[in-house]
């Protein structure tokens, strides 16, 4: 049995969405296992370096960033809390799809703003927070290195992340930082490898718990329906 050294709340989708990103990704986090990724000769990069930042977490978008339990909560408490939590939160739609460049990396987002999914995110943040130990000085410190705004700043100290509330996005990170133009051409293969899922609705309704193992890896521990 896994021991787990963080915990954090996602979006992990199914079917082929799932399939086909757990495979472009090299890792499945519902099954706890490495996949086979494509040989794809045409890249400029191999998939497996291509990838290699975002793997260990699996194909996801983040609601609630990987945290440590704070001493005295323990994660069949976090599991009750969860579906306890989902079960007073509805579902929530985003329209349409597209693959975007968000800095340097590629990730699949919502084509336009999704307020009642900022709003779930934003809730779900602040109902977990009291299984949130506190960040350590090494953490805050690598926080940052991102030059942080004086707002980001307030968030990190408040949250122990950053980009949550209104700095949250949601995406579904699908390669590591890339320069151009590695980045045009993976840009291109993207849209026809994800085709089948740009421009569809994703339906949100669930959230997943997740956890990291002692190599780093996050393992698909459960879902929880939204049926509020």
């Amino acid at each position: 049995m896994n021991e787990f050294t963080r915990y954090g709340i996602y979006m992990v989708p199914r079917g082929d969405l799932y399939a086909t990103g757990s495979a472009w990704l090299g890792w499945d986090s519902a099954a706890g296992r490495v996949v086979r990724q494509p040989d794809l000769p045409d890249l400029p990069v191999p998939p497996r370096i291509l990838t290699a930042r975002p793997r260990k977490y699996g194909l996801h978008a983040t609601v609630k960033p990987p945290f440590r339990l704070v001493e005295g909560e323990t994660e069949p408490g976090l599991q009750d809390a969860m579906a306890a939590y989902c079960a007073t939160r509805p579902s929530v739609t985003i329209p349409a799809l597209t693959l975007r460049r968000i800095s340097r990396f590629l990730a699949l987002v919502p084509a336009n703003p999704a307020e009642d999914l900022a709003d779930l995110a934003a809730d779900t943040v602040v109902a977990f927070e009291p299984f949130r130990a506190p960040l350590g000085a090494g953490e805050l410190e690598k926080r940052r290195r991102s030059r942080l705004s004086e707002r980001q700043e307030h968030l990190l100290q408040s949250f122990g992340y950053p980009y949550v509330m209104e700095q949250f996005h949601f995406h579904i990170t699908l390669t590591g930082p890339l320069d151009s133009p590695v980045l045009d051409a993976v840009e291109k293969f993207l849209g026809v490898h994800f085709a089948n899922h740009i421009g569809q609705p994703l339906a949100i309704d669930e959230l997943a718990l997740v956890g990291e193992d002692a190599d780093g890896m996050f393992h698909l521990l459960h879902r929880y329906t939204l049926t509020g």
